[in-house]
C-alpha cells in the first residue's frame, strides 16, 4: 500500500514547512489547494486502479472478455484460501478508501469514490455473511451459469485451445462450488427446501450422450479454414473432454444434490431465520434500494402502492363490462385460451413486433441512442422450467449484442397481454438501452461502466413499462391490465418479500397475496415467490428504484414548467451510468439548474 501512503505523507511534509513561515498571499494558497487537489485525485486513482486490478485477478471471464488472453484459459479460483485473500485485500482497499478525505475531490471524483466504497463494502459485507455458502438459488446455479464457456466465439485455434483448457479445470471449478455448497448445509445457510422442489431438473438437463452435450457443440461447428486434421484433433480431444471430464461432473452433483444437499435444506423461508438473519436482510434492503428504509418502511409503502393499482386495475374490469368480481376476472385471464400463444415461435414473433414498435419510439424520448443492437431468443432449455417469464443478457464484448430472452417453457402460462409491458422493460426502453449506454460511457472508470445497481437499472426497466403508456402502447384494455399487473406485481415484491423475510409470513400467504393482487399465472406467481425466498431484498429495487424516478420527473417538470424536455430529461438519467438513487437525485438537481440557467440566459439574449 506504499503507492496509497506516499502522497500523504507529501502533504504532510507541505504543512510542516508553513509552521514557520510567512502569511501566505491568495497565490499561494490557490497553489496550495491546487496541490492538495492533485494529490487527493492520485490517492483515489490509485485506489480505484488496484480495485479494477483484483476485480479482474478473480474474475479471468471478464478479464478475458476485455482481451487479457492468459485468463481466457481460466476459471474463477473459489479455494477458501482464495476467497480469503481477495477479502482481505478488499479490507485494505476499503479501509484506504475511508480514510481518504474528500474535501479536495472534483464532483465526479466523489461520486467514484462513494460508489467504489459501496461496493466494496458490499464484497465485505457478502463475505461475512457467507454468500459464497449460496452458489445456486431457487431460479438455477453454477452448473447452469458455467455452461455459458460453450457458447463463446470459435474462430480461431486458440479459441479451442482455451476453451479446452477451461474444461480440464471444471473438476476442480465443481469440486469448490459443492465444498461451499457443504459449508452451508453444516452451517444452516442454504436455499429453502421448498425453492429447490425440481432442482434437480436443471442438472438432468445436462446429462445426455456427449455427442448431444451443449459441451460438445463447439466441436461440431468448425470455421472454413481449419483443415481437416485439424477438426479431426480438435473433435477426438473435445469428445473425450466431454464424456470423460464434463459430463461426470453433472451425475455427480445431481446424486449430490439429491442424495444430501436437497433432502437436508433448510425449512424455514425467511432471512431472518439464518445466521445473523435480521441484520443480514436489513443489510440487502439498504443495498438493493441504495436508500435509507427500514423493512417496515418498505412493507407499508407496498401497501400504499398496492391498494392504489388495485383501483386502477378494477376500473380497466369496469371498462371491458366483465359479469364477476376482481378475482373472476383474474381467473378469466389466467384460464381464457385466447390469451396464450399457441406455439413457442408466435410468442416470440409477438416479443419481436412489440421490440420494434418501441425502437420507433426511442428518437421522441431519447436524444441519445446505443450503437449496439439486440436481438430475440428463448431463455436456454435448460433452465427455463424455473426461470422468470423473461429477462435481458447483455455481452462484454463491443462485437456482440444483447439478448432480451423469452421464456417459452409451459406456454398456458406465458399471457400475451403482458408482453408489451415485459418487452419495453428488458429491451428497449428498459435493459438494453440503459446497460448499453453506459458501456459506451468510456470516460467512466471500469468499475462503474461494468457494474450495475438494481435500483437503478431495475428501477428504469419498471419506468420504462410506464412510459409506454405515455408513447401509445396498451391500447387494448388487457393489454394495460396487464401493464398494471407488471406494476402490481412489483409494488406486491414490496409487501411480500419484507413479509417473508422480517414479518414472519409463510411461503402459502406470500403466494396467495401475490394471486390475490395480479394476473400472474399460478406458475409464475409461485417461481416468483421461490426466487424471492432465495434471493432476499432483490425484488425490492424496482419499484423504489421506479417511484424515484418518477418524483424526480416531476420534480424537475415542475420547476422548468413548458420548457421541460423529456428527452433531455431522459439523457440526464442516464449520461452518468447506473448510480445510486441518491447520487441521481443529485444530478437531477443539476441538471434542473443548469436547464434554468439557459432559460434565463436565451430569456435575456
Amino acid at each position: 500500500m506504499r503507492l496509497l501512503i506516499l502522497p500523504a505523507l507529501f502533504v504532510f511534509s507541505l504543512s510542516g514547512c508553513q509552521v514557520n513561515s510567512t502569511p501566505q498571499s491568495n497565490t499561494e494558497t490557490l497553489d496550495n489547494t491546487s496541490i492538495s487537489q492533485k494529490v487527493a485525485e492520485q490517492d483515489l486513482q490509485a485506489i480505484i486502479n488496484k480495485s479494477w486490478a483484483l476485480t479482474l485477478a478473480y474474475s479471468p471471464e471478464l478479464a478475458a472478455s476485455l482481451g487479457d488472453v492468459e485468463a481466457a484459459s481460466k476459471l474463477a479460483d473459489l479455494s477458501p484460501h482464495a476467497l480469503a485473500q481477495k477479502n482481505q485485500q478488499t479490507l485494505r482497499l476499503l479501509d484506504a478508501l475511508n480514510n481518504l478525505s474528500r474535501i479536495n475531490l472534483s464532483k465526479e471524483s466523489i461520486i467514484n469514490a462513494n460508489m467504489l466504497q459501496a461496493q466494496l463494502q458490499n464484497d465485505v459485507d457478502l463475505y461475512r455473511f457467507h454468500d459464497h455458502y449460496l452458489p445456486i438459488t431457487a431460479e438455477s446455479g453454477f452448473h447452469a451459469y458455467i455452461a455459458s464457456i460453450a457458447k463463446a466465439r470459435f474462430s480461431r485455434m486458440e479459441d479451442y485451445q482455451q476453451y479446452m483448457a477451461k474444461l480440464a479445470l471444471m473438476p476442480r471449478y465443481f469440486a469448490q462450488q459443492t465444498y461451499w455448497l457443504k459449508q452451508g448445509m453444516a452451517s444452516g445457510i442454504t436455499p429453502a427446501k421448498v425453492t429447490l422442489n425440481g432442482f434437480e431438473d436443471s442438472i438432468s438437463a445436462f446429462i445426455v450422450e456427449p455427442e448431444k452435450s451443449g459441451y460438445f457443440v463447439p466441436f461440431t461447428q468448425y470455421p472454413d479454414h481449419f483443415s481437416a486434421a485439424e477438426k479431426a484433433t480438435l473433435t477426438q480431444q473435445g469428445l473425450e473432454l466431454v464424456s470423460n471430464t464434463v459430463l461426470p461432473l453433472y451425475q455427480q452433483f445431481y446424486d449430490f444434490m439429491t442424495e444430501q444437499y436437497i433432502p437436508n435444506a433448510r425449512t424455514e423461508i425467511a432471512a431472518s431465520a439464518l445466521p445473523d438473519g435480521p441484520e443480514f436482510y436489513q443489510n440487502r434492503v439498504n443495498y438493493y434500494t441504495t436508500v435509507d428504509m427500514s423493512a417496515e418502511q418498505v412493507h407499508q409503502l407496498g401497501l400504499e402502492e398496492v391498494a392504489r393499482i388495485r383501483a386502477e386495475m378494477e376500473a380497466i374490469i369496469q371498462q371491458v363490462n366483465f359479469d364477476g368480481n376482481f378475482a373472476d376476472f383474474l381467473h378469466f385471464l389466467r384460464t381464457d385460451p385466447q390469451f396464450y400463444p399457441k406455439s413457442a415461435d408466435e410468442l416470440l414473433k409477438e416479443a419481436a413486433f412489440i421490440a420494434k414498435k418501441a425502437d420507433a419510439m426511442l428518437p421522441k424520448y431519447f436524444g441519445k441512442l446505443p450503437r449496439t443492437p439486440y436481438g430475440i431468443a428463448p431463455v436456454p432449455a435448460e433452465i427455463a422450467p424455473k426461470y422468470t417469464t423473461g429477462r435481458y443478457s447483455g455481452s462484454n464484448r463491443d462485437d456482440e449484442p444483447g439478448y432480451y430472452w423469452v421464456n417459452t417453457y409451459a406456454l398456458d402460462k406465458r399471457p400475451l397481454y403482458e408482453l408489451e409491458a415485459l418487452t419495453l422493460h428488458e429491451a428497449v426502453p428498459g435493459h438494453h438501452l440503459q446497460i448499453s449506454l453506459n458501456k459506451e460511457l468510456a470516460d467512466l472508470p471500469s468499475f462503474r461502466r461494468y457494474s450495475y445497481i438494481s435500483a437503478f437499472g431495475e428501477g428504469w426497466g419498471l419506468y420504462s413499462e410506464y412510459l409506454g403508456l405515455e408513447a401509445g402502447f396498451y391500447q387494448d384494455p388487457y393489454s394495460n391490465f396487464g401493464r398494471l399487473t407488471y406494476e402490481m406485481w412489483r409494488a406486491a415484491r414490496l409487501v411480500v418479500d419484507t413479509g417473508m423475510h422480517a414479518k414472519g409470513w409463510s411461503r402459502q400467504q406470500a403466494i396467495d397475496f401475490m394471486a390475490r393482487n395480479t394476473a400472474l399465472s399460478m406458475h409464475n406467481v409461485t417461481t416468483e415467490i421461490d426466487r424471492y425466498i432465495s434471493w432476499p431484498g432483490q425484488a425490492l429495487s424496482y419499484k423504489i428504484g421506479e417511484l424515484t424516478i418518477k418524483r424526480l420527473r416531476a420534480k424537475a417538470e415542475q420547476a422548468l414548467g413548458a420548457d421541460f424536455d423529456i428527452r433531455a430529461f431522459h439523457d440526464a438519467v442516464l449520461e452518468n451510468g447506473s448510480i445510486p438513487m441518491s447520487v441521481l437525485e443529485q444530478m437531477i438537481d443539476q441538471f434542473i439548474a443548469q436547464q434554468q440557467a439557459l432559460i434565463k440566459a436565451n430569456s435575456q439574449m
